[in-house]
């Protein structure tokens, strides 16, 4: 593991979560980018390692949108960047950790994401991540 790739929150309103980062926080908004294959938007905040990623429904079906309704706004995951993927999710696996993914799936940024389930790490989804992040 390389270290904290971003921090990610769940909202309901991206547009409204915008304002509140951007203008309230004052934090650098550096992209907003739709990922259909997860139904959500994403807004990024900061450059490199430390961004604040914010996540919000992309429609009704989503996945995103059930969790909402069910657990409400918030912390929704903690990203680790790491070199290797494979490796990593290999060495986790041999650890016991529980994955939620058995291959690597497209996340935000041109990336190569997995996640493992919050009960292999003390109640928080970890998200792991490997590529490009074009912000």
């Amino acid at each position: 593991m390389k270290g904290l790739d971003h921090v990610a929150i769940l909202v309901s309103d991206l547009d409204a979560a915008i304002r509140l980062y951007r203008d309230v926080y004052g934090l650098e908004l550096a992209e907003v980018e739709e990922v259909p294959s997860e139904k959500v938007r994403v807004a990024i905040f900061g450059h490199g390692s430390g961004r604040i990623e914010l996540v919000s429904p992309s429609g009704p079906d989503s996945p995103m949108a059930k969790t909402i309704e069910k657990r409400g706004e918030g912390l929704h995951h903690v990203c680790l960047e790491v070199p290797d993927i494979e490796k990593a999710m290999a060495a986790l696996k041999d650890q016991g950790a529980p994955l939620l993914d058995e291959k690597p799936r497209a996340g935000a940024g041109g990336a190569r994401v997995a996640f493992v389930h919050p009960k292999g790490s003390r109640g928080v989804l970890v998200e792991l991540r490997q590529g490009p992040r074009n912000a």
